[in-house]
């Protein structure tokens, strides 16, 4: 198993309308062969001393996938474009993590 942090730093006061348009492909990545888990998260204010400031523009998408090669099968999966498409205006960067258990 392997698994995924991509956060995504939306446009200023653009994340919902990003969530809105993830929202539309979460039930076919779910239903993509090898995935385990594909849900976004936002920063909850906690009050745990070590946290950073929020971030407000910012969408953190957790991914699960049985394998590296089923991670790259999503990225070229047909859903995957029109997502890309409807979100190039409202995403100014995206950085993943990829990750192995330790």
């Amino acid at each position: 198993m392997i698994a995924v942090i991509a956060t995504v730093n939306c446009k200023e006061g653009k994340r919902d309308a990003y969530l809105a348009e993830l929202r539309k492909i979460i039930p076919l990545v779910r239903k993509e062969e090898g995935n385990i888990e594909y849900a976004p998260y936002s920063d909850l204010p906690s009050g745990i001393p070590v946290q950073p400031p929020l971030r407000p523009d910012v969408a953190v998408l957790i991914e699960k996938w049985e394998s590296l090669d089923a991670l790259k099968k999503h990225l070229t999966a047909p859903h995957m474009a029109p997502y890309r498409q409807a979100t190039k205006d409202i995403v100014v960067s995206m950085q993943v993590q990829v990750l192995n258990p330790a």
